[in-house]
């Protein structure tokens, strides 16, 4: 019993230690940026609906490479809609997300991603490609020198 509480206690601490760290207040990630010198990565997603976005999520955001190297270069944020009323948003959150889609996804991509420089602006946007989590990342550093 002792061991199997041990190697919970482990999965657990090495979970949180690889898990990416999603902002959820845009205005907090843009502080954050600016503080860090760091652009931002905005995912518009509906995380119980889009098949691409669950397929993004499970290759790309949840692998430890992709966290190992975003880790100290990127802010995370995710804006998502979701569908299921299970998973419903609080209202300030939908208002959020929803004014961050009149800004930077008029045309209702799913899933897209976004890199912004530490004031907002728009660097590249891309979705889900079929890339290793290196190759993703590599992708999304493109659009800092690309300018």
């Amino acid at each position: 019993m002792k061991c199997k509480f041990i190697v919970i206690f482990v999965f657990l601490i090495t979970g949180h230690v690889f898990a990416q760290e999603w902002q959820t207040n845009f205005e907090n990630a843009k502080a954050l940026a600016s503080k860090s010198n760091h652009n931002i990565v905005l995912v518009f997603q509906g995380s119980d609906w889009c098949a691409p976005c669950m397929k993004l999520d499970k290759e790309i955001w949840s692998s430890s490479e992709f966290q190992n190297l975003s880790k100290n270069h990127f802010i995370m944020f995710k804006a998502d809609f979701p569908r299921k009323k299970a998973n419903k948003l609080s209202d300030d959150m939908t208002a959020q997300n929803t004014k961050l889609a009149e800004m930077y996804n008029s045309q209702g991509f799913f899933p897209l991603v976004v890199v912004l420089d530490k004031n907002g602006k728009v660097l590249g946007k891309t979705g889900y490609q079929k890339l290793s989590p290196n190759d993703y990342y590599k992708k999304l550093t493109s659009f800092e020198t690309s300018l």
